[in-house]
């Protein structure tokens, strides 16, 4: 009986949309995806859907933002590369090495014994941490970390070390 209910009211559906008021451009939540346009112009109705998602805007922060941030001290850069690997080949000045292994151990350390093993004060839950890596793959695994510990506004410099290098140099 609920299943002849639920036919009546997908033939009414149809005919709700036609005589809608809903302006053009509107944007109308149905399930996990969302009505962005309905035209109900004289060449016909359409109904177009755009995917609705609950993750963050972005987690990846390009060369300009990060520089300005650093500029400005409104961000905690976070290196998840070896240490062999800064000798090697260099680091941005400012950054604090935590290796990605240890990246989850360390944001559960006290302060005291962050700052004893790092070198560095510890974030705060509700820092802006930029974490890098050589080419950009460790950085996104140690923002998914950072996540799930409850730090609030994580992000990855996707191009990593090598990237920035080289947009140094240019300049």
């Amino acid at each position: 009986m609920a299943f002849r209910g639920c036919w009546r009211f997908v033939g009414i559906v149809p005919r709700l949309l036609w005589n809608t008021s809903t302006p053009c451009r509107a944007s109308v939540p149905v399930g996990r995806s969302c009505v962005s346009v309905f035209d109900n112009s004289r060449q016909g109705s359409a109904l177009h859907f755009r995917g609705y998602s609950s993750e963050p805007l972005s987690t990846e922060v390009s060369y300009e933002q990060l520089k300005q941030r650093l500029n400005d001290g409104k961000v905690v850069v976070i290196d998840v590369r070896e240490p062999w690997e800064l000798r090697e080949y260099g680091f941005i000045p400012g950054s604090v090495n935590v290796p990605l292994g240890q990246v989850n151990t360390a944001f559960q350390l006290s302060p005291e014994d962050f700052r004893e093993k790092f070198g560095a004060e510890m974030p705060h839950r509700t820092d802006n941490i930029v974490f890098l890596c050589l080419a950009g793959i460790r950085s996104k695994a140690a923002v998914d970390t950072a996540a799930s510990l409850g730090y609030k506004d994580a992000q990855h410099y996707p191009d990593g070390w090598q990237g920035w290098a080289k947009c140094e140099e240019l300049k």
